[in-house]
C-alpha cells in the first residue's frame, strides 16, 4: 500500500465493474455498486492521477451504475472509451463497419431455440452476449452456446467466454489489454493497479506486466477477485487475491487513507 500512495499523481487504479465492485448478480440489470465504492472511487479520483472502470458493459452503461462522473470508463471490453466529461463514448475504429456483424449473426438464429435452451440475448451493440445464469438446465444451456460459438467462429466472429455468458464480438480491437493502454498512453504513470474477477481480466493484468517490463511503468499490481466461480488461472497469475467484492472495497479503503 505505501508504494501505491507513495505518488498519487502518477498512479492509476482501474478496476472491473460486475464481480468486482458489484456482486454478480442472476441478470445485468439486477447488479448493483456499494454506495461506499460510489464514494470511494469518487475520493480516489480526487487525489490519484487516474481512477477507471473497464468494463463489459458499454460505457454509458457502465457510468450509471457505477455512479461517478469524474473517472474514465471503457465499455465493451475495450471498444468503447468514456473519458471524464464526455457525453458519449468513442469507439474503437478497428470495428468501423463491423458494428452490426454480431448481431446479424444472432438474428439469423432460431429465437425460439435459444429460449428452449434457456440462453437470454443481451445487446450490447458491437458486442451480442448469451446468458444462461438461472436457467433450468444450465449445462444444456451452455452446451448449446458453445455450438453457437463454434459457428460464429466460423461466420468471422470471435467468441469470448465469461462467467456463464458467451460473448460474441467482430475480430481486431477492444479488449481490455488495448483498455489499459488506451487509459495509460500518453501520461506520466509510474505505478497501476487493476483488479478484476474472470478470464478478461487477466488480459488487463497481463499488459499491465508488459508495460511494466517495457519500463513504462515501475510498479504494477493485479488483483484476483476470487469466488467459486473464478477461473483458476486468475488467482495463479493474479499478484494478490481477495475474496469478492467486499475484499476489494477493503483494498479501495487502504488506499483512501
Amino acid at each position: 500500500m505505501e508504494a501505491l500512495r507513495a505518488e498519487p499523481e502518477r498512479t492509476a487504479i482501474l478496476t472491473d465493474v460486475d464481480g468486482t465492485l458489484a456482486p454478480i448478480a442472476e441478470r445485468p440489470e439486477q447488479a448493483a455498486v456499494p454506495a461506499r465504492a460510489t464514494e470511494l472511487l469518487e475520493a480516489l479520483s480526487d487525489r490519484f492521477g487516474l481512477v477507471g472502470c473497464i468494463s463489459g458493459r458499454q460505457a454509458l452503461e457502465a457510468r450509471r451504475l457505477v455512479g461517478v462522473e469524474g473517472i474514465a470508463y471503457a465499455g465493451n471490453h475495450g471498444f468503447e472509451l468514456l473519458m471524464p466529461g464526455e457525453a458519449e463514448p468513442q469507439l474503437d475504429p478497428a470495428v468501423a463497419g463491423r458494428e452490426g456483424d454480431a448481431a446479424e449473426f444472432l438474428a439469423g438464429l432460431d429465437e425460439a431455440k435459444l429460449g428452449a435452451a434457456g440462453l437470454r440475448l443481451e445487446d450490447k451493440g458491437p458486442i451480442q452476449a448469451l446468458h444462461w445464469r438461472g436457467a433450468g438446465d444450465e449445462r444444456g444451456a451452455e452446451a448449446c452456446a458453445h455450438e453457437i460459438a463454434v459457428e460464429a467462429g466460423r461466420e468471422g466472429l470471435e467468441p469470448r467466454w465469461g462467467r456463464k455468458v458467451l460473448e460474441l464480438r467482430p475480430v481486431g480491437g477492444g479488449g481490455k489489454d488495448a483498455a489499459v493502454a488506451a487509459l495509460l498512453a500518453g501520461r506520466d504513470f509510474s505505478v497501476a493497479v487493476y483488479a478484476g474477477d474472470d478470464r478478461t481480466d487477466l488480459d488487463a493484468c497481463r499488459r499491465l506486466h508488459e508495460l511494466r517490463d517495457e519500463g513504462q511503468l515501475t510498479t504494477t499490481l493485479c488483483v484476483g477477485v476470487v469466488s467459486p466461480e473464478a477461473p483458476p488461472e486468475l488467482a495463479e497469475e493474479s499478484d494478490l487475491t481477495v475474496d469478492g467484492p467486499a475484499g476489494w472495497i477493503a483494498l479501495l479503503e487502504e488506499l483512501a487513507k
